[in-house]
């Protein structure tokens, strides 16, 4: 394994709980060993660039109730090309090349997982979306 990938693989939190079995599809196998890893290592970029995507829509999602923003949430992940695309370059870019070859046999599946995993990472973290206080 070349330097990249190794170095790569070794940042990567180890997630006890992404199971593995001998029946696991491909997929599902490329979610858990791949893809879950790979976000939770993103975590704090992908709400960084959650926020920085509510301040260009003019804050307008601190105005909606809960379950409102649950939704705006997934219809800005779903929905907004250009957002979309960022938040797949985040993940992508973390991928060695082996797992990017991997990827592209399949990456509208992937893609869904991938995304489905971010909303609902996102969704679940909706109380550290809050807008920042200044205390002077």
């Amino acid at each position: 394994m070349d330097t990249r990938s190794s170095h790569l693989i070794k940042i990567r939190p180890v997630l006890q709980k992404a199971k593995v079995g001998s029946e696991t599809s491909n997929d599902e196998y490329f979610q858990n060993v791949t893809l879950r890893p790979v976000i939770k290592f993103q975590n704090q970029l992908l709400l960084a660039v959650f926020k920085n995507y509510i301040r260009k829509h003019k804050n307008k999602f601190y105005e909606l109730s809960v379950e409102k923003r649950l939704n705006y949430i997934e219809n800005a992940v779903q929905k907004d090309t250009k957002f979309r695309n960022s938040l797949k370059g985040i993940i992508i870019g973390q991928f060695t090349v082996e797992e990017y070859q991997i990827y592209i046999k399949n990456s509208s599946a992937l893609n869904k997982r991938m995304m489905g995993m971010v909303i609902n990472r996102l969704k679940d973290q909706i109380q550290l979306l809050e807008q920042d206080v200044l205390v002077y």
